[in-house]
């Protein structure tokens, strides 16, 4: 069982990467740390929606991917805010589904576009995958950086 219950180090990176097979536990504890980071970055006010988006990109590995493995990353972005990308080995490209309001399932997409700032979905440089990734920024930073492109995938 993975248990995380310090902040980053100070003079750590300013990111985070893990590389595992996610289960139905994986979120939760992903959502703890990326609360540890947030916190030692002072950008608790995205908390709630950082965490939410992240819980559905790693659902939709748990469901989606064969074998639900996947790499993590959270980035702390210089202009204010944070970077979460979540990159499998699965090609299926995900799509924003908006369903019957009786539906189980096949919200994610929508929620994490309705909690973040910008999101999208690309392929892997190596042609074996996918990342989808999100960010939220915050009003520290400055507006001008809102509308520029998003960094490249790292995966």
């Amino acid at each position: 069982m993975n248990h995380v219950t310090a902040s980053p180090p100070v003079s750590a990176e300013p990111t985070y990467h893990a590389d595992f097979a996610v289960g139905e536990h994986s979120a939760r504890h992903l959502r703890r740390i990326l609360h540890l980071y947030l916190t030692g970055w002072g950008l608790l006010d995205v908390a709630d929606a950082a965490e939410l988006a992240l819980t559905e990109l790693i659902a939709n590995v748990v469901r989606h991917v064969p074998g639900s493995r996947c790499q993590t990353f959270i980035f702390l972005l210089p202009s204010g805010g944070l970077r979460v990308e979540v990159a499998d080995g699965c090609t299926k490209m995900p799509s924003m589904v908006v369903g019957d309001e009786l539906d189980e399932g096949g919200r994610g997409l929508v929620l994490v576009d309705a909690l973040t700032d910008r999101w999208g979905v690309e392929p892997r440089r190596d042609g074996r995958g996918k990342t989808v990734w999100f960010e939220c920024l915050t009003a520290k930073g400055p507006l001008s950086d809102r509308n520029g492109a998003p960094p490249a995938p790292r995966p």
